[in-house]
């Protein structure tokens, strides 16, 4: 994981998804880790995925749409983290760090969400 943030957001949500994969495949197979872990890759993408489909809105309606299903999804991630972290100890900082970027990607969202 790395430790210098990136300021474009395409970027940082890709990091942040990736980041999220590392841990899940790090994690011991356990049946809640498994499952808690699905459920983190599919909200971790869908934060960049649809941080981009909302770049390339078809009207500020289109936009403001797509950056609340991305900042739903960071929330969603958020919560995934949580589980994780408290069913493993020895992955708890990283966890700790992926649970800070969730929590500013939700708050970046937010802030561009009500710019538009």
């Amino acid at each position: 994981m790395n430790d210098k943030k990136t300021y474009n957001l395409e970027e940082r949500t890709y990091e942040f998804a990736r980041d999220c994969r590392f841990l899940v495949s790090k994690l011991p197979k356990t049946i809640s880790n498994i499952e808690d872990g699905k459920q983190l890759v599919k909200s971790s993408g869908s934060v960049g995925a649809n941080y981009i489909e909302a770049n390339e809105k078809l009207g500020d309606k289109d936009l403001k749409f797509r950056l609340k299903i991305s900042r739903k999804e960071a929330k969603e991630s958020k919560y995934w983290l949580r589980l994780l972290s408290d069913l493993n100890n020895d992955s708890a900082v990283d966890i700790k760090t992926l649970i800070k970027e969730a929590e500013e990607l939700r708050k970046i969202l937010s802030a561009i969400i009500n710019k538009v």
